[in-house]
């Protein structure tokens, strides 16, 4: 329970992030009230909302028509969910396991699974595709969710660890007390009070995922395993691009988003503001 001090402080932090949640969501306001419009209205009245005269389904129906984007929406949710959900897995094992236990080498570990926010791992894309081939994974959705969840996966160690770092000891060794093995200490005890931080990563890992065009484009371009942001590509040509049909598309694929987010949200403010009712 928040003491009567830490009510302001509170209050600046929920006011602070409702702030730059509206300010992050107005471009997608932009891209939704254009994909109901016309390519004239789109490009001579870019902020005004849709009216009988200029409201316009071409996008959507063209989207629907040219390409199987309902494949490419399946593609996209299966790769994101399952590389969030190992991302999670396993960065809240790893994450326990720095935090927990001491022993040679500990620090080092954490360093070296820290490299990976600093480096990009795209500068291994010649190497992982090469890795690819060798395994007969290229142009399926293993290659891309075995990529994304080692892209994830230094980002949820570091956050998650220094959040399990603050789960009480005496909590984790009543249970050990108890009888309870390490296994159960950690999905019983553990998990459920660090889910705020489990949560936080979930949202800042979903969104590039989702929006990735580089790695799909690399290793799974092949129409059965085309992601939503690689489908969408077919309408940007060279000289000429199908606006209607791109805002429209754009639009479909931030739904997905929208519903995840909206599934992690209440937790993701719990762990954003967590350090504000301390």
């Amino acid at each position: 329970m928040a003491t009567r001090s830490s009510l302001p402080r509170t209050v600046a932090a929920h006011a602070i992030l409702i702030t730059w949640t509206v300010i992050a969501l107005f471009p997608v306001f932009v891209i939704l009230i254009n994909s109901f419009k016309s390519r004239r209205a789109i490009f001579a009245e870019p902020l005004a909302l849709p009216t009988p005269a200029t409201f316009d389904l071409v996008g959507y129906t063209t989207v629907l028509r040219q390409g199987d984007f309902l494949q490419y929406f399946q593609n996209s949710m299966v790769v994101t969910v399952a590389s969030l959900f190992f991302v999670l897995l396993f960065g809240a094992m790893a994450a326990f396991a720095l935090s927990e236990y001491r022993f040679r080498g500990n620090l080092l570990m954490g360093l070296y699974l820290a490299l990976g926010i600093m480096i990009p791992i795209r500068l291994g894309t010649v190497a992982i595709l090469d890795l690819m081939v060798s395994a007969g994974l290229v142009n399926t959705l293993a290659a891309l969710i075995l990529v994304y969840t080692a892209q994830g996966l230094p980002l949820a160690v570091f956050i998650l660890s220094e959040f399990m770092r603050t789960v009480s000891d005496d909590l984790k060794n009543a249970g050990r007390i108890d009888g309870l093995s390490e296994y159960r200490i950690f999905f019983t005890l553990v998990l459920p009070l660090v889910r705020p931080a489990m949560a936080t990563v979930a949202v800042f890992t979903m969104i590039p995922i989702w929006n990735d065009l580089w790695f799909p484009l690399i290793l799974a371009p092949a129409e059965t395993t085309k992601t939503i942001t690689l489908g969408s590509q077919v309408f940007i040509g060279q000289f000429v691009t199908n606006w209607n049909a791109v805002l429209a598309a754009l639009s479909l694929a931030i739904l997905p988003v929208l519903i995840l987010y909206l599934i992690f949200s209440r937790q993701l403010i719990r762990g954003i503001t967590a350090g504000a009712v301390k």
